[in-house]
């Protein structure tokens, strides 16, 4: 395998994050999200999206590479109260200090490789300097191979759900939360 890295994402970047994302999105969730939602993922629009998160926030972005090539990204920043708050819409006592790992994509292709794991513990070690204690993600509920990369990072489902409509279908996603220190293993 070539040298594979994790830096926080550039401008330049933005249009190689949403090629990820629309060919993650079209291989992974096929079955997930209905045909039409797929098909209709504009690639400008976004890079236009994930070009203002990288110069403006509120998250954090970061990029891995196996070499030349850009394989993955992840999205983390401090979690909004409405996503951390308990299944009854209650703030959490601990909200200030709680993480949102929006998205955290590896193109299928490189998948397998260690890229996901070092994006977590990158973004992981961000959010921890930034003085946030604990994170906290979505997945979708029939998603299992992403249930089971948060679980082998040691995150576990809390309990609460959320149910989003995906062009008129509805995706049920669980939450999940754990820890920000990761020891990633060779």
């Amino acid at each position: 395998m070539a040298e594979a890295t994790v830096r926080p994402a550039e401008p330049s970047d933005a249009a190689g994050i949403a090629g990820i994302q629309l060919a993650t999105w079209r291989a992974a969730y096929t079955g997930l999200l209905p045909a039409e939602v797929l098909d209709g993922l504009d690639a400008d629009e976004a890079a236009a999206t994930w070009l203002h998160t990288i110069e403006q926030g509120p998250a954090r972005v970061f990029v891995a590479f196996e070499g030349q090539w850009c394989v993955g990204f992840c999205a983390a920043g401090l979690a909004p109260q409405d996503d951390s708050a308990d299944a009854n819409g209650v703030p959490v006592p601990d909200a200030e200090r709680v993480a949102l790992v929006s998205t955290l994509l590896v193109e299928p292709r490189w998948g397998r490789r260690g890229h996901g794991g070092r994006l977590l513990a990158t973004a992981g070690s961000a959010m921890l300097a930034a003085g946030l204690a604990r994170g906290i993600t979505w997945v979708a509920e029939a998603d299992k191979a992403s249930l089971g990369f948060w679980e082998r990072a040691g995150w576990v489902v809390d309990g609460t759900v959320r149910t989003l409509d995906a062009g008129g279908t509805p995706l049920r996603e669980v939450r999940l939360t754990g820890t920000l220190r990761f020891e990633l293993e060779d």
